[in-house]
């Protein structure tokens, strides 16, 4: 009975489209737009994308700073790019996954790439996020956004930008924080980790012991703030210096089913380019960039029951840098579209241990200085034959990974795809791409220590290479618009963690994801209309890893989709009233860590209301029935709590939440 409601919901039910909204500009991509405008309950990046995108799913950490799967497919499977720039997080438990570095109210527009299909980014395995901020202009304007909601959730941000043809500056700056959630039974974060431990047959003390403290019981789940400043300066005719500069400073954020929370965790990003327009008839554009960006994350037991019952804080401290740069040139030769570039890169990532304030064993190593160096060159071409457009990408890497304590990796990669859109006469088209990419380890999966000292990591681990295929068709009219895609993905070295291997857990395998997504709007009349959205995927090893049985690949959530009304009742004034299912979960790696999760069925409303042009109200309730769900597995890649007999320890998603958002512009 369980999965009849939701599989009824999902047969009719595509994008969520209650948040974001959806630029219609092909089969090929996803791009999300007015994405300040509609994140309103929270300025966490992945959980807008997760309600927007039916191929995303969430990763759910804590209250702020989630994580996201693209098909089934997350860390650094997927890549992260603003305005260019490359992100990483520090924390080898994602505690600060590369979304988190950036906030809603600073973006413009985010593409959401699923595939082997950008040749521009290094290590775009199986699909990106490529997020574009605001841009300056020459007009002075500005907006502010206020937003309160349950547990005390509280947002400020304000934008300010303008200039003249010489200079354009823009400078943004927000503030949040939050009590703890409660789950749909009423439990805080807390709670839910004192819950757990109850149910443990045999109780989890000592320095195994993960309850908060009880001076922290009550405290806060995050303190966010971030501001951003850019400059545009025209240094001559079609020429632009683009200065910009963005900072994230996270504080005190709880990580309920980890073992440690992060007592703060910085970030910085900066980003120097230079573009030149129609240089010539068939030399249109060069763009050359640097960058640079840093995260500082100490994660540790500060808070927990742990290092009250021992009498020592633990912490693991990573920091990581990332410096880049590209070149793009952009050619016109004859019929086609030439774009040709250089791509470097440098990230050292590096990790300790440290016992009340001081090195841990006379300094043990997380990571011991570990390097990755990138060198690619790369080329796309697209042309277009009447109603055929066809685009061929390549990419060429070079990749050395260096580190203090084990053997250096060296390799190489040649990628490549061929994208074909063929536009019929109707207003609709048809997709077919084919496309390889491949991804290097990344310094956890080779070097990376427990506290212990035990390699957790593999030194001699083979890069990972995607072969896949995806097929779509969009269709639109003036009462519609509808996208179907579909992908078949055969993964050759995937990198998998084992659970319970305790010395070189992470191994190379071979794997399959197949799957399809598709979105759609129906329009009732010209105040009503309806936006839907699906997905479905499956994913299997090819064979089952040593000593077990189970074939199926971990992270791949079940049927998923949504259904929302939406009412016009006044002039930019709408009521929305949208439905989100998923089936059961019960196709699971249960021999790495996952377990069997309930259907569940959420429903929310939101009235955005235009009290005139300048000033929006918007009031809004999510699980407005107050369910108690759970949409993130616990596949052992993640280190989570677990004890006892019980599973590993699930987070409830959040139960009722009311908001309010008051947005002025001028």
């Amino acid at each position: 009975m369980n999965k009849i409601i939701p599989l009824s919901l999902l047969t009719f039910c595509s994008l969520y489209s209650a948040e974001i909204e959806l630029d219609p500009i092909g089969v090929e991509a996803t791009v999300i737009t007015e994405v300040a405008e509609n994140a309103q309950t929270s300025a966490d990046v992945a959980d807008a994308l997760a309600d927007t995108v039916p191929s995303i799913d969430l990763s759910r950490r804590s209250a702020i700073a989630n994580d996201i799967l693209i098909r089934g497919q997350k860390r650094d499977n997927i890549t992260v790019e603003v305005d260019g720039t490359k992100v990483y997080g520090a924390c080898v438990n994602r505690m600060d996954p590369p979304v988190s570095h950036i906030v809603a109210n600073q973006i413009e527009t985010i593409e959401v790439i699923e595939g082997p299909y950008d040749v521009t980014t290094f290590g775009t395995l199986s699909g990106g996020v490529n997020i574009t901020t605001k841009q300056p202009s020459k007009d002075f304007h500005g907006s502010v956004n206020i937003g309160f909601g349950s547990w005390k959730y509280r947002k400020f941000g304000a934008t300010l930008s303008g200039g003249n043809d010489f200079i354009r500056v823009l400078a943004t700056a927000s503030t949040e924080t939050s009590n703890q959630y409660e789950d749909g039974d009423g439990n805080t974060l807390a709670q839910q980790i004192d819950i757990y431990q109850a149910q443990n047959s045999t109780t989890l003390v000592g320095s195994l012991d993960p309850r908060l403290q009880p001076a922290y019981h009550s405290m806060k789940a995050y303190t966010k703030n971030s501001a951003m400043a850019k400059a545009f300066v025209t240094t001559a005719e079609n020429q632009e210096l683009r200065l910009s500069v963005t900072a994230n400073r996270s504080d005190n954020v709880l990580y309920a089913n980890s073992k440690m929370d992060a007592i703060y965790d910085d970030s910085n990003i900066y980003s120097i380019e230079y573009n030149i327009d129609s240089i010539s008839k068939t030399y249109k554009n060069l763009n050359f960039q640097v960058y640079h960006s840093d995260v500082d994350h100490p994660m540790g037991t500060d808070y927990r029951m742990s290092s009250l019952n021992t009498g020592t804080v633990v912490r693991n401290w990573l920091k990581t840098n990332m410096d880049g740069a590209k070149i793009k040139n952009s050619i016109i030769l004859g019929s086609y579209n030439v774009l040709l570039g250089l791509d470097a890169s440098k990230r050292t990532w590096d990790g300790s241990y440290y016992a009340n304030g001081l090195p841990l064993a006379g300094g043990r190593k997380s990571l011991d200085n570990a390097v990755t160096n990138n060198a690619a060159v790369f080329a796309k071409l697209d042309r277009t034959y009447g109603a055929l457009k066809v685009e061929i990408g390549a990419r060429f890497d070079s990749t050395s990974i260096t580190n203090d304590s084990f053997e250096n990796n060296n390799y190489k990669a040649l990628s490549g795809n061929i994208l074909t859109t063929y536009a019929f006469k109707n207003t609709s088209k048809i997709f077919l791409g084919v496309g390889q990419a491949s991804r290097v380890p990344d310094a956890r999966e080779l070097y990376f220590l427990g506290s212990q000292g035990n390699l957790v990591g593999t030194p001699n681990l083979d890069q990972t290479t995607n072969q896949e295929v995806d097929l779509g068709y969009e269709a639109q009219s003036e009462d519609f618009k509808f996208k179907i895609k579909t992908f078949y993905s055969k993964l050759h070295n995937y990198i998998y963690i084992q659970k319970g291997v305790a010395t070189n857990a992470f191994e190379n395998i071979d794997a399959t994801i197949y799957g399809a997504e598709l979105s759609g709007s129906y329009f009732l009349n010209d105040d009503t209309s309806i936006d839907m959205g699906a997905s479905y995927k499956r994913g299997q090893k090819d064979k089952a890893l040593a000593g077990q049985t189970d074939k199926d690949l971990a992270d791949i959530a079940p049927l998923r989709g949504n259904v929302a009304l939406n009412y016009e009742y006044a002039n930019n004034s709408i009521a929305t009233l949208e439905v989100q299912a998923s089936d059961k979960w019960d196709t699971i790696d249960s021999d790495n860590g996952e377990q069997v999760l309930d259907a569940w069925t959420v429903l929310n409303a939101k009235v955005k209301h235009a009290i005139n042009k300048k000033l929006q109200l918007t009031v809004g309730v999510n699980n407005i029935l107050d369910e108690t769900y759970a949409v993130s597995n616990t596949y052992a890649d993640l280190i989570l709590i677990t004890g006892g007999t019980t599973d590993v320890m699930l987070m409830n998603e959040p139960g009722r939440y009311i908001y309010t958002n008051l947005d002025f512009k001028f």
